[in-house]
């Protein structure tokens, strides 16, 4: 359930950015879809996971196609608040990352690894929607969003470490990603920038 949830939740984000470049139904379901699959698909190739997730079950298609669909039909006759956008996307963050943690976890057996495919599935969705709609990246922008999946997927692997109940690890998991990628936005707080100083620039 927590899997379709992420799903759908990506969907939405892919179909609102398509909104906001004015693209047709038949665009927003694309960049719905490959919002919602694009980050487990590199997971699942880079771990050897064959046939990718969304081919030997193509529920999670149809649950992402249905969500763009959905929320094409909601935006045509409702006002939709600019912020859901960034709000739903740092639910699908939470979630994916959750969900590519345990997946990286399952195959390799490896908290580093496991970390490292949680950050993955939890970002690339986001950034392919990003570049097919022609915006700069989330994760190359000053904000706290990568930073944010990588907090989650560490405190996942420390509560699995310690053999904290699944459900409370997931939930904690979730909700410090939501807290920090939340705040970030609310208070507008991002990550130091690295700048030379002009004698140390190089021409």
């Amino acid at each position: 359930m927590l899997d379709l949830l992420g799903t759908a939740t990506f969907a939405v984000t892919g179909a609102l950015a398509a909104g906001r470049k004015r693209m047709d139904v038949f665009g927003v379901v694309v960049l719905g879809c490959v919002t919602a699959v694009g980050g487990g698909t590199l997971r699942d190739v880079i771990l050897g996971n064959h046939p990718v997730f969304w081919i030997s079950d193509n529920i999670y298609l149809l649950i992402a196609a249905l969500a763009a669909v959905v929320t094409f039909l909601i935006v045509r006759y409702h006002r939709i608040h600019t912020k859901v956008l960034a709000y739903a996307d740092a639910g699908g963050l939470a979630i994916f990352t959750i969900i590519g943690f345990r997946h990286g976890l399952d195959v390799t057996g490896s908290y580093i690894i496991a970390i490292v495919m949680g950050v993955m599935t939890g970002v690339v969705g986001g950034m392919i929607r990003d570049v097919l709609s022609g915006e700069i990246p989330l994760i190359l922008r000053r904000e706290i969003y990568a930073s944010a999946s990588l907090c989650g997927a560490a405190l996942f692997a420390l509560l699995h470490y310690f053999q904290v109940p699944g459900t409370w690890s997931v939930i904690t998991a979730v909700l410090t990603i939501l807290i920090i990628r939340i705040a970030a936005l609310y208070w507008n707080v991002s990550l130091p920038l690295f700048r030379l100083k002009d004698s140390q620039e190089i021409d």
